[in-house]
């Protein structure tokens, strides 16, 4: 660096610090009201941010839970998914997916996604549903929803449920209904870095089934509704007090940060829209942002040129599932999945998020435009 210059400050993919610094004080008033009431399990908090979510999502109920994993999990258990059944979802996406069926002993049928928006195509969706079929599980990835009529076509035909694995969408909306009301069930994680993030981990399921919501907490709970009477046998996956606490801190900020990504993200299509070598995940109307993701041919050199710019990025994400040694069993081979294969070859995360500094865009894009000019 040349004498008497300033070395520009690093761009984090995500800085979670910049939103402790906005709300620090509502936070620690948050936290220290669980503390003096000491009601750290199913505290008051817990079940004001289950109604809060709800009524946000436009559901008529919300179920904390443990984490995200959970929420897919419990949700596919209490709709009675389970050994010998199969459920319907994307290949590009990550493992918790995957693992939310397998928890329940059921099989993770892969389909492709779209080729523009990494979302799971309906069309292969139909190409895959079998006498075994149980459930569609679709994912609105990076912060947008997937075709949700069209599944919804499909599901109604063959008779099955549709669960959305909603973890990155908080508040994205697909026809002017939000992520967590377009389905039997939603389920959520509030993983720190998503849109709306706790301090740790933490789930929630969404749904206007009374009675599943209702299996959904005895689930969650041990398999029981009074303490020492256990129906059967559950999971001690209940979301934590301290996180309710913030996460309800949090919610009442998250359409204005939404907003923000949104004008990130526009930013960011100006810069880059005609840029070559680039291209650009297509969003649709709605969508939160929650990644914003560019494909390039050489991804690892971009990521090493932009770290070395200081300014962050990320792979989201660098395998499919049926690359993963965890799921090599299912049986499918290089090149079932051509779309999928190609984004997770490709695809390249830039920072995002409410408090992005206002120089990031312009930043981003002059690395990007001399590494794949």
């Amino acid at each position: 660096m040349p004498e008497g210059t300033q070395q520009k400050p690093f761009i984090p993919l995500v800085d979670l610090k910049a939103q402790k610094q906005q709300l620090g004080n509502e936070i620690n008033e948050a936290i220290e009201g669980v503390l003096e009431r000491c009601d750290f399990i199913l505290g008051r908090d817990v079940g004001d941010f289950e109604d809060e979510f709800a009524a946000f999502c436009g559901a008529r109920h919300a179920i904390g839970c443990g984490n995200g994993t959970d929420a897919l999990n419990l949700s596919l258990r209490a709709l009675g998914v389970g050994p010998g059944d199969e459920v319907i979802m994307p290949a590009m996406t990550f493992v918790a997916t995957a693992l939310g069926i397998s928890l329940t002993g059921a099989k993770p049928v892969l389909v492709d996604v779209e080729a523009e928006t990494g979302l799971i195509d309906p069309a292969e969706i139909d190409k895959a549903v079998t006498p075994k079929t149980k459930a569609i599980l679709p994912v609105h990835l990076f912060g947008q929803c997937a075709d949700m009529d069209a599944i919804a076509e499909i599901a109604s035909g063959h008779g099955l449920l549709v669960i959305e694995d909603a973890a990155q969408a908080h508040g994205a909306s697909y026809k002017k209904r939000r992520a967590g009301a377009l389905g039997r069930a939603g389920c959520f994680s509030f993983y720190p870095a998503k849109n709306l993030g706790a301090y740790g981990d933490g789930g929630m399921v969404t749904t206007d089934d009374a009675d599943l919501g209702e299996r959904l907490h005895l689930l969650g709970n041990w398999g029981s509704r009074r303490k020492y009477h256990h129906e059967e046998a559950g999971l001690n996956s209940r979301l934590d007090t301290v996180q309710a606490a913030v996460l309800r801190v949090k919610l009442k900020h998250l359409e204005t940060w939404n907003e923000a990504r949104r004008r990130h993200a526009a930013r960011y299509d100006e810069a880059l829209s005609d840029m070559g070598g680039v291209t650009l995940t297509r969003y649709a109307e709605g969508a939160v942002y929650h990644l914003y993701v560019i494909r390039v041919a050489d991804r690892d050199g971009l990521v090493k040129a932009l770290n070395e710019a200081g300014i962050g990025a990320g792979i989201h994400y660098p395998f499919c599932v049926h690359e993963l040694d965890a799921y090599k069993n299912l049986g499918y081979r290089p090149g079932d999945f051509p779309n999928s294969e190609g984004w997770a070859r490709n695809c390249l995360s830039l920072p995002i998020y409410a408090e992005l500094p206002g120089d990031a865009v312009d930043r981003a894009a002059a690395v990007i435009g001399k590494a794949v000019g």
